[in-house]
C-alpha cells in the first residue's frame, strides 16, 4: 500500500502526483465506446473541424477518470473504504489526443466519522496538461479539469478490520 491513512492527511496539504498519463486517440475512442458516448466531438474528426476547437477533443469523463487515477499511489492507494463523492467539477479548456495529464491533489478537509473509526477526506484535485501555445498557467500548463474528491478513508489502528 502506497496510500495515506486517516491520520496522515494534513488540512493545506499539497501533493504532486508524480504518475502521468498520455492520452491516446484510442483511450479516447475506448472510453467512448464503453460509456455508449457517441458524442461526433470526440470522435468525428470531419464535424470537429468545424468547431471552435478545430479537432477532436478527449472525453471530459476520460480526463476527470485519469486525473483521478494518478493520484490513487499517493492517496488512498489501499486505504480507501470507498469514494464518497466528487463534487464542482469543471473543464476549464479541452484535452487533446496526445496530451499528457498531471495532477495534484490539496487536502482541504478532514473529519472523523462518528463511531471514530474511520476518517472524511475531502480533496481538490487539480489536472494540467503542459500548455501547447506557451500562453497558459503556472511553470507552462492549463488546467484542464478541477473538482473536488471526498473520500472514506481507513484509520490506522483499523486498517485490519
Amino acid at each position: 500500500m502506497t496510500g495515506l491513512y486517516y491520520e496522515e492527511f494534513e488540512v493545506g496539504a499539497t501533493y504532486e502526483h508524480d504518475k502521468r498519463r498520455t492520452v491516446s486517440e484510442r483511450d479516447n475512442q475506448v472510453f467512448c465506446d464503453m460509456t455508449m458516448n457517441q458524442q461526433p466531438l470526440h470522435l468525428d474528426e470531419e464535424f470537429a473541424a468545424d468547431t471552435q476547437f478545430g479537432e477532436r477533443i478527449v472525453n471530459g469523463l476520460l480526463t476527470m477518470s485519469l486525473a483521478v487515477g494518478v493520484t490513487i499511489p499517493d492517496t488512498t492507494d489501499g486505504t480507501i473504504v470507498a469514494n464518497l463523492s466528487y463534487d464542482d467539477v469543471e473543464h476549464p479548456a479541452p484535452v487533446f489526443h496526445g496530451d499528457t495529464i498531471r495532477a495534484q491533489s490539496t487536502v482541504t478537509d478532514k473529519r472523523e466519522t462518528s463511531d471514530g473509526e474511520r476518517g472524511v477526506v475531502t480533496m481538490h484535485v487539480e489536472a494540467f496538461v503542459a500548455d501547447r501555445d506557451g500562453e497558459g498557467g503556472r511553470d507552462g500548463e492549463t488546467l484542464v479539469c478541477e473538482f473536488d474528491r471526498t473520500v472514506l478513508s481507513l484509520k490506522k489502528e483499523h486498517a485490519g478490520e
